[in-house]
């Protein structure tokens, strides 16, 4: 039988069945349709509350945005979706729970911190690799106001920033996953180990993260046989200018140089100069968008063929930072191909 197992490598999972990622749908703040890449987002919000009457509640119609506009971009119904992954920032993913509430889809509910992309990414190409289900949808999404006063200070607080600190991307990002059509593809999947070097500085999370994105980086190119140069773009989830320069480092120490094609979401999704970001973008919702949009958009026109995703994930609670614990760091892998 282990003939039969998919699993390539330690911790890389090779799909047979290539599931196409059929439609996505992004959806940001004002910030982030003011970034660089304001131009390829689905939708830009002039309101970061949305009209509702909390930030928490603006997160969760956000992401009910993002999939129900996938959803439309592919040409299909809410009742043809068989399953719908999603997961966010907020204690208990409350902003995917209730955004599932009006939703008639069954719902796994998913946390890895800013890893929710790649990780929901993950578990729907695997249904759909496993012929479990026809439709499904992979979202996230975060908040840069709700993520604040819940994992750092009350927003009336006006705390100053730190270098290394990384502003949370408002945004949301969906996309649906299918069998068939000339879509890109989902073709490997590395699922990454939990690191975590003793980092307890809050406003680091990219020195924090990179440790896993390193070793899920080592590992996927280990367990696949490729190389970086393989890969029209590399890119990590939301590790700043920080968390980019550490991972370059660390990986040359390894024998692989990702100079000529490696990119953060984090860090281009914002000018971190001109909107003072400090380090750049982090949260859910970073990579999603910009996978969603930018990079989607991208490999459908085919300016880009092959593209390596790994969202990274800090995985600490107020809870765990009060009480002085370190910050585990996790990152997934997903082979994105459109040849």
């Amino acid at each position: 039988m282990e003939n039969d197992l998919k699993k390539i490598g330690n911790q890389t999972i090779k799909l047979n069945s290539n599931p196409k990622i059929i439609s996505t749908y992004s959806i940001v703040g004002p910030k982030e349709g003011q970034g660089p890449l304001g131009e390829y987002f689905h939708e830009v919000i002039s309101d970061d509350t949305l009209g509702k009457d909390s930030f928490e509640k603006a997160e969760s119609e956000m992401m009910y945005t993002a999939i129900k506009g996938a959803i439309n971009n592919a040409n299909i119904k809410e009742e043809d979706i068989d399953y719908l992954f999603a997961g966010d920032l907020l204690n208990q993913i409350t902003s995917s729970g209730y955004a599932a509430r009006d939703l008639n889809i069954p719902f796994f509910g998913l946390y890895g911190a800013c890893s929710t992309m790649s990780e929901s990414l993950s578990m729907a190409a695997l249904f759909i690799d496993g012929s479990f289900a026809k439709y499904v949808v992979a979202s996230t999404s975060s908040h840069f106001s709700s993520a604040e006063r819940q994992f750092r200070f009350p927003l009336e607080y006006g705390s100053q920033r730190a270098p290394t600190a990384q502003w949370t991307v408002t945004g949301s990002g969906a996309m649906v996953l299918s069998k068939e059509g000339d879509f890109p593809m989902v073709t490997y999947i590395t699922t990454g180990i939990v690191k975590d070097y003793g980092e307890k500085d809050a406003n680091n999370m990219g020195a924090a993260m990179a440790p896993a994105a390193v070793d899920t980086l080592y590992n996927h190119f280990k367990d696949t046989g490729r190389t970086p140069d393989y890969y029209d773009i590399i890119a990590t989830g939301d590790l700043g200018k920080i968390g980019k320069k550490m991972t370059l480092e660390m990986l040359k120490e390894y024998g692989y140089d990702l100079s000529k094609n490696y990119v953060d979401c984090g860090d281009i999704i914002f000018d971190n100069e001109t909107q003072n970001t400090c380090s750049g973008g982090s949260g859910c919702g970073c990579s999603a968008v910009v996978m969603c949009g930018y990079f989607y958009k991208r490999l459908m026109k085919k300016e880009i063929k092959k593209l390596l995703l790994i969202s990274t994930g800090a995985l600490m609670s107020p809870t765990s930072t009060l009480q002085g614990e370190s910050i585990p760091g996790i990152a997934h892998a997903v082979a994105i191909e459109y040849e």
